[in-house]
């Protein structure tokens, strides 16, 4: 089975319609499975004391609160509707993660394939609920959790409508160190939960979810722009357009590399 790539557009169209309609073009020149968004009304899902994270303070200054960054990030329910008809026109599959209920009642009407749970929202139970409720499968990251952590999410899911789940390994530092990836730990949430696993990628470059496929990922997130130079708290560890290109083109040739594992002369 081919590994399912969601090229994640997140919030990288900095507030503007247009850009978003490019990342959607540009995801499906890249030949990804997926163009992801983000949806949610900021005043919903960030305090007003919540302070900015180090790398987002390092990437747009450290002068506004995470409130007020995340505000100028948002979009309307109406502008998803518009992303979800351009991905319809150009063939990709349109998603988009909610960080607040009124944006998961939102998304539902748009009858998305799946949801894709943030590593953030792991361990918000009206959250959970109200994604388990629809009864869509789903792919959650698991940024910053413990096995129990994981372990509790997926009982809440499971216990309340989840047809399927996927669970994402990943770190949340932007971008992650090499030395603290950890591929490995796809391969011991897949014996501890029995469920498909992969992984959501935030390191520069294409190598490690290109290695993440050589291990079995199911699924491979990772963040794109339109340019890294770009103003904004996600762009710097994001790939551009052609680096995506690449990375889905390199994961297929990993997938074609691996072969069905019998030793034997091959055609060639």
């Amino acid at each position: 089975m081919s590994t399912y790539i969601i090229a994640e557009a997140g919030v990288n169209h900095n507030g503007s319609l247009d850009t978003a309609l490019a990342l959607v073009d540009r995801a499906r020149e890249a030949r990804a499975d997926c163009v992801k968004f983000q949806t949610f009304i900021a005043e919903n899902a960030i305090s007003r004391q919540a302070e900015k994270a180090a790398y987002q303070k390092a990437t747009t200054g450290g002068d506004t609160s995470q409130l007020d960054m995340v505000k100028r990030l948002e979009l309307p329910f109406s502008a998803f509707l518009k992303l979800k008809d351009r991905c319809d026109q150009v063939g990709i599959t349109f998603l988009s993660t909610p960080f607040d209920l009124e944006s998961i009642a939102f998304l539902d009407t748009l009858n998305m394939p799946f949801w894709k749970i943030p590593s953030g929202e792991i361990t918000n139970l009206p959250y959970l609920l109200a994604i388990a409720k629809t009864g869509r499968p789903v792919v959650m990251s698991t940024g910053m959790c413990g096995m129990e952590e994981i372990q509790a999410a997926v009982d809440v899911l499971r216990a309340n409508g989840t047809p399927q789940i996927t669970l994402l390994h990943c770190n949340t530092e932007y971008p992650t160190p090499y030395a603290d990836v950890n591929l490995h730990a796809m391969a011991a949430m897949r014996s501890r939960f029995g469920l498909e696993v992969g992984y959501s990628d935030h390191t520069p470059g294409i190598e490690v979810p290109m290695a993440a496929a050589a291990l079995g990922a199911a699924v491979i997130e990772k963040h794109f722009t339109l340019d890294r130079g770009m103003e904004g708290p996600d762009h710097k560890a994001s790939l551009e357009p052609e680096e995506l290109k690449a990375m889905v083109e390199g994961i297929r040739h990993v997938e074609m590399a691996l072969g069905d594992g019998v030793k034997q002369p091959s055609p060639s």
